[in-house]
């Protein structure tokens, strides 16, 4: 059954834009002061998630992986293992040939965008897509900066140029928009309860304790194998 498809008028649907996350490495989040760094990686994943769930596309780019910042984060690139990271040596993406070609080839012109950092990684390509007619929503919990200062001074930054600042639920519920499309339903739901706290707990405790539904069964866990040649 085709999803059906959302009224737009100004809003996010998964059929008017393109997801990208940029420089998700490991020397990008040891640079970040300003958020919590689990939490970072906790809605960049949610996002990366989302965007299979509401099949959009998806375009991750990465800087100098062997020469300074190591490769994506495992957590994400195992969401999207057939996606090859762009690899860059620009600070700014958007003067990557490769990376914009990729976002204009999905055909859409509004532009998700999150990444490290917030005041070049993020900012520079934020502006220069804007001037080349895209409309970018910033994920402000899917960004961090080295400190407060530099990370507000880069939304403000990217909020004069024209970009709409969001976050990862605002974004995946304005996907969703209607909870009786039920085709999504169930993903987005487990999307809260994997990464969105007291909101998850909610959901749970909404089903169990007043639905009276079964509690949720998650696999079981299983350890690595690879723990054992550790002990």
């Amino acid at each position: 059954m085709a999803r059906r498809k959302l009224s737009e008028k100004g809003l996010l649907t998964p059929d008017n834009c393109v997801v990208t996350q940029i420089d998700l490495q490991p020397q990008m989040l040891f640079g970040v002061t300003n958020f919590d760094r689990q939490a970072v990686i906790n809605n960049n994943v949610a996002l990366a998630k989302a965007t299979r769930i509401f099949e959009i596309p998806y375009v991750l780019t990465t800087v100098e992986t062997k020469g300074f910042s190591g490769n994506t984060w495992p957590q994400v690139q195992a969401i999207h293992p057939d996606v090859t990271p762009i690899e860059r040596s620009t600070m700014n993406s958007w003067d990557d040939e490769k990376f914009v070609a990729a976002i204009k080839k999905t055909g859409r012109k509004k532009i998700v965008l999150a990444g490290l950092w917030t005041e070049t990684c993020v900012a520079l390509p934020t502006v220069q897509a804007i001037q080349d007619g895209f409309e970018v929503f910033v994920v402000e919990d899917c960004c961090g900066d080295v400190n407060q200062l530099s990370h507000d001074n880069a939304m403000k930054r990217v909020v004069q140029a024209g970009a709409r600042p969001v976050t990862a639920l605002s974004v995946i519920l304005e996907w969703q928009r209607d909870w009786a499309l039920k085709d999504t339903y169930d993903a987005v739901m487990d999307l809260a309860k994997t990464h969105f706290g007291a909101y998850g707990s909610g959901v749970e405790y909404a089903y169990t304790m007043v639905h009276k539904a079964p509690p949720t069964k998650l696999p079981e866990y299983v350890v690595p194998t690879s723990a054992a040649t550790h002990s």
